[in-house]
């Protein structure tokens, strides 16, 4: 049986090239690719051409191609129905960042169902830039809290949260995850943001490894001031890196 190459085959194959010499697997040159020219191109819904037509237009069989689309999946862009396609996902959140913004109401608010996971509890000698916002002294005794937080059972941020021993101790014991504010309110009175700065960063530590994406893709970095609404003291220094591909930030007054 005879195979007919047509210049749209040539111009695909041209197309959907991948370098087999760069030491990056052909699954993550490919899923790479498949964000660039679809994910980012296209709109929420559209479907994605079958993965043997995929497959054939990158050189590789099908398991590969399956690899990279499972490598898109894992990190919420695409989405795979059985016996009817692949799927482009609505996977940018709108996200509002403003004085009274709390993570749990946030998503509430836009019908996304929210997890919180503590990763860490601990005192520490407080870092240079956490104690000139807490006004403490540096290398003052600061307790930290690592969380993972989860939109719809997927990683959607990592958040440190440093607040002055005294009189917040009791976190170590009585916090255990849900709303950090909400229990900050409950015992120590309503608290509103007073800054936001946010700063494109790749991730740091194990970021990458509980976001689920890889090293190089670069998440946003917001670091916030909260404080009590009596007096207006220092409460909460928070640093929280969000999935880029999963958010967009709305900052509002």
């Amino acid at each position: 049986m005879m195979c007919v190459i047509t210049y749209l085959d040539i111009y695909l194959m041209s197309l959907y090239a991948i370098d087999r010499d760069t030491g990056i697997t052909l699954y993550a040159q490919i899923a790479e690719v498949l964000e660039r020219d679809y994910v980012r191109q296209g709109a929420a819904g559209d479907r994605l051409p079958a993965e043997g037509e995929l497959a054939a237009r990158f050189a590789v069989n099908r398991h590969t191609l399956r690899r990279a689309v499972d490598e898109l999946i894992s990190q919420g862009l695409l989405e795979r129905r059985h016996g009817v396609g692949i799927f482009i996902t609505d996977q940018l959140l709108d996200y509002r960042v403003g004085a009274n913004t709390r993570f749990t109401q946030t998503l509430a608010d836009i019908g996304i169902s929210t997890d919180t996971r503590v990763i860490r509890k601990m005192i520490t000698p407080a870092p240079a830039g956490v104690a000139r916002n807490l006004a403490l002294l540096a290398d003052e005794p600061v307790l930290w809290l690592e969380t993972l937080r989860l939109a719809d059972g997927l990683p959607f941020c990592v958040i440190s949260h440093f607040l002055p021993v005294k009189p917040f101790s009791e976190l170590l014991d009585d916090y255990a995850g849900g709303s950090l504010h909400d229990f900050l309110e409950k015992n120590h009175g309503a608290l509103h943001r007073t800054e936001s700065l946010v700063t494109a960063v790749l991730p740091q530590g194990d970021d990458a490894k509980l976001l689920g994406i890889t090293q190089n893709r670069p998440v946003l970095r917001v670091k916030s001031l909260n404080v009590l609404d009596r007096d207006n003291s220092p409460v909460e220094y928070a640093i929280t890196r969000f999935r880029a591909d999963r958010i967009q930030l709305r900052i509002t007054p």
